[in-house]
């Protein structure tokens, strides 16, 4: 803003007292001060209010407007509450200076001045701003010169003093937090990410607000060209729109900004509004760039799935190392990740599963492998019906790790760790996602056999509860393996046979024969260790242990039946 708006405010009520010819200059802030020496809180534009406790005399006048002038103040206020009116001294300093003085009037508070001055100040900077976002549109919609998100947020930040950052749906941090800015820990982010996607979840309008660790941030979504509702009416387009919401909200991303939008005026949500359809060029970019890696994963899949010859199938590999890895050359090692992504009842009727199961696996696979600037360019995911596989290459490792059984690659027990919160709010109770991971191997000729250990895998992950489940090639070796494919019928009458009188006999007697089981069978059989594991003297022990016995017909000291046990604990 310039001076002279000053003088246009009759609700301020200032005085011109010198600097008439200086009225073009440009209000840049405001800041209210009786030090003698402010320099160091001054970066220059400032408007200066004062009420002259800092005059001991005149001639401190030329010392302090001096000072003001070499820090590039645009203008001095002396408030006249205090002291009477504003002494000639410092009229005639700030005519030297060039400087111009206004009287602030008795009945008018610098709180009144600083409020009017930092509104239209930010609502300028806002303008602005707007001007930006829009020249930053249309460079990236013609091409990457824009400079990417973080440009716009940098802005934001520097303008407007808004903290800002593009998050994915798992809260993974895209843009935002620059080099001097103290990092959004990891739980905060994964706590948006998942107040968003649960927002989503229940159509409650944006931008959704969330206060964590004592600071209040306002989540807006940024919504690809392909997660758009239709704009039609009736029941097919409400069918249509909740499809929409499910294919969509696990794989926009989010603008979170460290502030209260519940009282933004409409000009500054539509700027924000503004700065997420930027951000959503730079999404779609990103994803047109993943085509080829897709494409390549689509192929080999397709490959394999059909018996092709190993040395087809090595051929393509070869051509997807260098770009799934540049500068490795050929990947000595693969794996496989497969995901699946269900709706219970008739919630999922009409979703494309598939590619929602893909932007997911390209996402979480994103922070296990990072590496570079572009860690994402190490994966490409296919998709085939409700099924998404993963093609990951692996760098090479030492032959003393090898040896040492050091494995690279995903790991299916932290794979999930950092993402479950927040893609759990967005499956909500009537979705899940399962993932299987296989072991890494070394030719063409395996993937084959990886693709069926991944799937397995994802099968074993499948039969345990909860909306978000990985499990491992390591597993299959087990037990576990065998127990998700049993069927329920058989599972209920083989724990039931064994189990339920034991049950009994506890309830009647509050005996704790299971308890006892369990701890026997984890004590791998040793009385000594199970007694003292219980609290129990060993004469106990057995007493409880024969009582087990008689009660099931089992014998605990037989191999058979300490596994047909150990079993229907497992599955009961």
């Amino acid at each position: 803003m310039r001076l002279r708006a000053l003088l246009d405010t009759d609700a301020l009520g200032l005085r011109l007292l010198g600097g008439g010819e200086e009225l073009d200059r440009t209000i840049r802030g405001v800041m209210t001060t009786d030090l003698t020496d402010p320099s160091r809180y001054l970066s220059g534009g400032e408007l200066v209010l004062t009420g002259l406790a800092w005059r001991g005399g005149p001639g401190d006048s030329e010392a302090f407007v001096r000072i003001l002038s070499a820090a590039g103040v645009v203008a001095l206020a002396a408030g006249e509450a205090e002291f009477g009116p504003v002494p000639e001294d410092l009229v005639e300093a700030c005519a030297r200076h060039r400087l111009p003085l206004f009287a602030v009037v008795e009945s008018v508070s610098f709180a009144s001045i600083t409020e009017y001055v930092v509104r239209q100040v930010s609502g300028e900077r806002a303008g602005d701003l707007a001007a930006v976002v829009d020249r930053h549109r249309r460079l990236m919609t013609s091409g990457p010169t824009g400079g990417g998100p973080d440009v716009v947020l940098d802005l934001l930040g520097s303008d407007l003093d808004l903290r800002a950052w593009v998050l994915s749906p798992t809260g993974r941090r895209i843009a935002g937090g620059g080099a001097d800015e103290a990092p959004l820990p990891a739980g905060t982010r994964a706590e948006l990410a998942a107040a968003h996607l649960g927002a989503v979840r229940t159509g409650r309008p944006g931008p959704h607000r969330l206060t964590v660790g004592g600071a209040t941030y306002s989540l807006f979504p940024v919504r690809g060209s392909g997660s758009r509702p239709d704009g039609d009416d009736g029941p097919r387009a409400a069918g249509r729109a909740v499809r929409n919401v499910r294919e969509s909200v696990l794989s926009d991303w989010l603008l979170a900004v460290e502030a209260d939008a519940g009282d933004w005026p409409g000009e500054r949500l539509d700027l924000l509004h503004g700065v997420t359809q930027l951000i959503a060029v730079e999404r779609d970019r990103r994803d047109a760039a993943r085509s080829v890696r897709r494409r390549l994963a689509q192929e080999i899949l397709e490959l394999v799935q059909t018996g092709a010859a190993p040395a087809e199938i090595a051929a393509r590999l070869r051509v997807a190392a260098p770009v799934l890895l540049p500068g490795a050359g050929a990947a000595p090692h693969w794996q496989l990740v497969v995901a699946r992504v269900e709706w219970s009842g008739e919630a999922g009727d009409g979703v494309d599963a598939g590619h929602i199961a893909q932007s997911l696996l390209e996402e979480i696979l994103v922070d296990p492998l990072a590496a570079g600037s572009e860690p994402s360019d190490r994966i490409a995911v296919a998709h085939t019906g409700e099924e998404a596989v993963a093609l990951v290459p692996l760098p090479a490792v030492s032959a003393d790790a090898e040896h040492d059984g050091f494995e690279t690659g995903v790991v299916a027990d932290t794979l999930l760790a950092a993402v479950r919160e927040p893609l759990s709010a967005g499956l909500a109770d009537d979705g899940r996602l399962t993932l299987g991971v296989s072991a890494p191997v070394h030719s063409a000729e395996a993937l084959r056999g990886a693709l069926e250990e991944a799937r397995h895998a994802r099968r074993v992950a499948a039969a345990r509860p909860g909306p978000v489940c990985a499990a491992g090639h390591q597993e299959l070796a087990s037990h576990v393996l065998l127990l998700p494919f049993v069927p329920d019928d058989v599972r209920r009458a083989f724990t039931a046979r064994l189990l339920d009188p034991l049950r009994a006999y506890d309830q009647r007697h509050r005996a704790e024969l299971i308890p006892t089981l369990e701890a026997f069978l984890d004590s791998d059989g040793s009385w000594t260790r199970c007694a003292g594991r219980l609290h129990l003297h060993v004469n106990t022990l057995r007493y409880r242990v024969g009582r087990i016995e008689q009660l099931t017909g089992r014998n605990l000291s037989r191999l058979e039946d300490k596994l047909d046990f150990f079993l229907a604990l497992r599955m009961s």
